[in-house]
């Protein structure tokens, strides 16, 4: 059985786990360091604040250990704030986390609470797809090695680069859960 790991210490994690039980994967929260001695095949890093998401993973002393795992090759899937934690480059913010996706994101582009929407939009490899911006980012500019999976309006809104799958969207908060088969099926 494929057991996913997913960041809980701040943001949309419960609706991952909930979609990746129904698809029959076993799932395990990470919320201290110690979760991080269990043994998982996947990774999500949720939706929520990426800066306390950001801050909360050097407090807790996973930062480190998290990082060395996605460059290392562990799947990682990540929506909204995730996102933002992959960035190499922030256009609007100068923080950086992760860093390990080389990509150029705007936190917030499409405005505040306010500016979220729904839409249906064409995945690469998916097909049409319902898609839910709450406060999202969008990707301003990728590198020539990453695949850009979908785009909404001209903006880039999901894109895979090597084990790491990153979405400006929730995909938990829909009733489709052809984004996290998609993931499940590059677990090993």
């Amino acid at each position: 059985m494929r057991r996913v790991a997913v960041l809980a210490v701040q943001g949309a994690f419960i609706e991952h786990e909930k979609k990746l039980r129904s698809l029959g994967a076993e799932t395990i929260e990470l919320r201290k360091k110690s979760d991080l001695e269990q043994e998982f095949d996947g990774l999500i890093l949720p939706g929520g604040e990426s800066t306390v998401q950001g801050k909360l993973l050097r407090e807790l002393g996973m930062y480190d250990i998290l990082k060395e795992k996605i460059e290392t090759g562990l799947p990682v899937l990540t929506t909204c704030a995730g996102l933002i934690l992959l960035a190499q480059e922030l256009t609007n913010d100068e923080n950086r986390y992760f860093a390990t996706f080389p990509v150029s994101v705007k936190r917030n582009a499409y405005g505040r609470q306010l500016g979220s929407f729904h839409c249906d939009g064409s995945m690469k490899g998916i097909g049409v797809y319902p898609m839910e911006f709450i406060r999202a980012p969008y990707i301003e500019s990728v590198s020539p090695e990453v695949d850009i999976l979908a785009e909404v309006d001209g903006h880039i809104v999901a894109v895979k680069y090597k084990n790491q799958t990153a979405l400006a969207f929730h995909p938990e908060l829909s009733g489709d859960a052809r984004v996290h088969e998609m993931f499940l099926s590059q677990i090993r």
